[in-house]
Protein backbone atom coordinates (compact mmCIF):
# COMPACT_ATOMS: atom_id res chain seq x y z
CA UNK A 1 0.00 0.00 0.00
CA UNK A 2 1.42 3.76 -1.38
CA UNK A 3 1.24 5.73 2.01
CA UNK A 4 0.82 9.21 0.86
CA UNK A 5 1.18 12.86 3.05
CA UNK A 6 -1.69 15.55 1.43
CA UNK A 7 -2.11 19.15 2.51
CA UNK A 8 -4.74 21.12 2.83
CA UNK A 9 -3.09 24.72 2.35
CA UNK A 10 -5.28 27.62 3.56
CA UNK A 11 -5.11 31.02 2.67
CA UNK A 12 -7.60 33.55 2.98
CA UNK A 13 -10.10 30.73 3.33
CA UNK A 14 -9.64 29.17 0.42
CA UNK A 15 -7.70 26.05 -0.62
CA UNK A 16 -4.81 25.13 -2.92
CA UNK A 17 -5.68 22.91 -5.55
CA UNK A 18 -3.24 21.50 -8.36
CA UNK A 19 -3.74 19.64 -11.79
CA UNK A 20 -1.68 16.70 -12.91
CA UNK A 21 0.17 17.16 -16.00
CA UNK A 22 -1.23 14.94 -19.32
CA UNK A 23 1.89 12.99 -18.89
CA UNK A 24 1.02 11.81 -15.03
CA UNK A 25 -1.12 8.68 -14.03
CA UNK A 26 -4.79 10.06 -13.79
CA UNK A 27 -3.77 13.03 -16.00
CA UNK A 28 -5.69 16.31 -15.53
CA UNK A 29 -7.16 15.53 -12.42
CA UNK A 30 -7.11 17.63 -9.44
CA UNK A 31 -5.34 16.70 -6.05
CA UNK A 32 -4.07 18.48 -3.11
CA UNK A 33 -0.20 18.55 -3.25
CA UNK A 34 1.86 15.98 -1.65
CA UNK A 35 3.13 12.46 -2.53
CA UNK A 36 4.54 9.38 -1.26
CA UNK A 37 5.98 8.66 2.22
CA UNK A 38 9.37 6.96 1.82
CA UNK A 39 10.32 4.23 4.26
CA UNK A 40 11.52 5.56 7.33
CA UNK A 41 10.06 8.71 7.07
CA UNK A 42 8.08 10.47 9.42
CA UNK A 43 4.99 11.81 7.83
CA UNK A 44 5.32 15.79 8.89
CA UNK A 45 8.93 15.51 7.07
CA UNK A 46 7.30 13.78 4.09
CA UNK A 47 5.07 16.34 3.87
CA UNK A 48 7.40 19.45 4.28
CA UNK A 49 9.78 18.03 1.86
CA UNK A 50 6.90 17.18 -0.82
CA UNK A 51 5.87 20.88 -0.52
CA UNK A 52 8.99 22.29 -1.12
CA UNK A 53 9.90 19.97 -4.33
CA UNK A 54 6.44 20.59 -5.66
CA UNK A 55 5.58 24.18 -4.97
CA UNK A 56 9.19 25.56 -3.42
CA UNK A 57 7.73 26.71 -0.09
CA UNK A 58 8.51 25.95 3.73
CA UNK A 59 5.94 25.12 5.45
CA UNK A 60 4.75 24.84 9.00
CA UNK A 61 2.86 21.77 8.78
CA UNK A 62 -0.22 21.34 11.38
CA UNK A 63 -2.09 18.82 12.52
CA UNK A 64 -3.68 15.91 10.81
CA UNK A 65 -7.20 16.00 9.96
CA UNK A 66 -8.55 12.98 7.69
CA UNK A 67 -6.74 9.76 7.11
CA UNK A 68 -8.38 7.57 4.22
CA UNK A 69 -7.86 4.61 2.29
CA UNK A 70 -9.01 4.04 -1.25
CA UNK A 71 -8.50 0.67 -3.46
CA UNK A 72 -8.58 1.89 -7.22
CA UNK A 73 -10.09 -0.74 -9.64
CA UNK A 74 -6.85 -2.02 -11.13
CA UNK A 75 -6.21 -2.93 -7.33
CA UNK A 76 -3.60 -0.49 -6.24
CA UNK A 77 -4.56 0.94 -3.10
CA UNK A 78 -3.19 3.79 -1.22
CA UNK A 79 -3.82 5.96 2.60
CA UNK A 80 -3.91 9.28 2.08
CA UNK A 81 -2.94 11.82 5.45
CA UNK A 82 -4.00 15.09 5.11
CA UNK A 83 -2.50 17.77 7.01
CA UNK A 84 -3.28 21.14 7.74
CA UNK A 85 -1.08 24.77 6.12
CA UNK A 86 -1.61 27.39 7.65
CA UNK A 87 1.58 28.84 7.49
CA UNK A 88 4.52 28.85 4.89
CA UNK A 89 7.35 30.32 3.63
CA UNK A 90 8.66 31.70 0.47
CA UNK A 91 6.95 32.47 -2.95
CA UNK A 92 4.73 29.90 -3.73
CA UNK A 93 6.17 28.36 -7.61
CA UNK A 94 4.52 25.83 -9.23
CA UNK A 95 7.31 23.59 -10.55
CA UNK A 96 5.20 20.28 -11.50
CA UNK A 97 1.61 20.58 -12.43
CA UNK A 98 -0.10 21.77 -15.35
CA UNK A 99 -2.30 24.32 -12.82
CA UNK A 100 -2.71 25.87 -9.25
CA UNK A 101 -5.54 27.16 -7.83
CA UNK A 102 -6.85 28.97 -5.08
CA UNK A 103 -10.39 28.01 -4.71
CA UNK A 104 -13.14 28.38 -1.92
CA UNK A 105 -14.39 24.93 0.33
CA UNK A 106 -17.62 25.15 -1.54
CA UNK A 107 -16.34 25.04 -5.14
CA UNK A 108 -14.23 22.04 -4.98
CA UNK A 109 -17.39 19.67 -5.97
CA UNK A 110 -17.19 21.41 -9.40
CA UNK A 111 -13.36 20.06 -10.25
CA UNK A 112 -12.35 16.73 -11.25
CA UNK A 113 -10.44 14.96 -8.26
CA UNK A 114 -8.95 11.78 -8.01
CA UNK A 115 -11.26 9.40 -6.85
CA UNK A 116 -9.13 8.50 -3.63
CA UNK A 117 -10.19 12.46 -3.03
CA UNK A 118 -13.64 12.63 -3.41
CA UNK A 119 -14.77 11.98 -0.25
CA UNK A 120 -13.15 14.32 1.57
CA UNK A 121 -13.93 17.04 -0.84
CA UNK A 122 -17.47 16.55 0.27
CA UNK A 123 -16.82 16.79 3.76
CA UNK A 124 -14.66 19.70 3.25
CA UNK A 125 -17.52 21.57 1.30
CA UNK A 126 -20.35 20.88 3.80
CA UNK A 127 -17.41 22.68 6.33
CA UNK A 128 -17.07 19.54 8.26
CA UNK A 129 -12.72 19.86 7.92
CA UNK A 130 -11.03 22.90 7.14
Amino acid sequence: MKIVAAALIVQDGKLLICQRTKYQSMPLKWEFPGGKIENGEQPRDAMRRELEEELGISAHVGEEVARLRHTYRGGNQVELRFFLIYNYAGELENRIFRDVRWVERHHLPEYDFLEADRELITDIAAGKIV
